[in-house]
């Protein structure tokens, strides 16, 4: 048995094993420095999302797009212009389909009134997310904070590394690797489609023609695969919005993995989670549909490793005054 003497090292050491684990991020950064951000990040999504239902799905996928990319540095944020020649608004999975940019721009002037130069934009976008979640019937998680915004922007990066709906499984889950995320995190991060929307191109190529069979994906149920092609006609407008989950669209729980059991799952990297013989992520899917607290307690863990993917801290990056652009550019 250990003497008493020992237990405050050990527990100094635990700490700071923790502290580094976490990227040097903790749930009180701003507990001095700017006490009532959290409030001020919730009553600003509760606000968006009374005039459109779709922003909390918006919202979070932005810190979702944003992590993948050069770590969480909202990056995503960046117009074109000076320094950045190419921004990654305008890559291919974010051009025309990524939103809820002026929800952030919102809240980052109540916060720049509020406590002037403290809050990162990066921080913004992982507050964002969470009462995004929460406030969708979703669960609640104290987020991680301390990260500080990145100098550039990385539109290569982006088309590269975001998980694209056309992807394999094994793609997807490789790409899901290279940020150090394994496959319940892949998972449960994928049932954020849960909620919001998705145009018709993104899964149109599963209606009519798959991988050039000349027949619709075997792998979508036949009720739904007539709703998605009258919604989604040959030819038609690829713009057209489809909600994820046609029961409780706007609702955050765990009808996602419920709909995949019964070969309705949108994209087609969405129903191959279950729909790929012999994947370990069936048996995650199961567990999900059958149980949504362990889906809710692993999707808030899961939001936390992605939210601790290379953030910068410190001394590194800034805090922008400004989302949309570098400090003095």
């Amino acid at each position: 048995m250990l003497s008493i003497t020992h237990v405050p090292a050990i527990i100094f050491f635990t700490l700071i094993l923790l502290y580094n684990s976490n990227g040097q991020l903790n749930a009180t950064f701003y507990s001095n420095t700017c006490p009532n951000v959290s409030s001020i990040v919730q009553n600003a999504v509760q606000q968006a999302l009374q005039s459109d239902s779709r922003i909390g799905a918006s919202l979070t996928r932005l810190h979702f797009h944003d992590c993948f990319v050069n770590g969480c540095d909202a990056s995503i944020l960046l117009d074109q212009g000076g320094n950045i020649t190419q921004s990654e608004k305008n890559a291919a999975p974010n051009f025309n389909s990524i939103r809820g940019f002026d929800v952030i721009d919102t809240i980052k002037s109540s916060l720049e009134s509020s406590c002037s130069g403290i809050v990162s934009c990066a921080d913004i976008l992982a507050l964002a997310a969470e009462s995004s979640v929460s406030l969708s019937g979703g669960p609640s998680w104290n987020v991680l904070l301390g990260r500080r915004d990145g100098l550039t922007a990385n539109q290569a990066g982006a088309n590269s590394s975001i998980p694209s709906p056309f992807d394999t499984l094994a793609n997807t889950t490789s790409k899901f690797s290279a940020v150090n995320l394994d496959t319940t995190d892949l998972v449960a991060l994928s049932g954020a489609h849960t909620f919001g929307r998705a145009q018709c191109q993104f899964f149109s190529q599963r209606l009519f023609n798959f991988s050039g069979t000349g027949s619709p994906d075997p792998t979508l149920n036949t009720t739904y695969l007539a709703t998605l092609q009258q919604n989604c006609p040959q030819n038609g407008n690829g713009s057209t919005l489809n909600n994820f989950d046609p029961s409780s669209q706007d609702t955050f729980d765990n009808n996602y993995f419920t709909n995949l059991l019964t070969k309705m799952g949108l994209l087609q990297t969405d129903q191959q989670l279950f729909s790929t013989n012999g994947s370990s992520t069936i048996s995650i899917v199961n567990s999900f549909a059958n149980n949504q607290t362990a889906f809710f307690n692993q999707f808030a863990q899961s939001m936390i490793n992605m939210g601790n993917i290379s953030p910068l801290t410190g001394s590194q990056g800034e805090i922008r005054i400004d989302c949309k652009k570098v400090n003095g550019s």
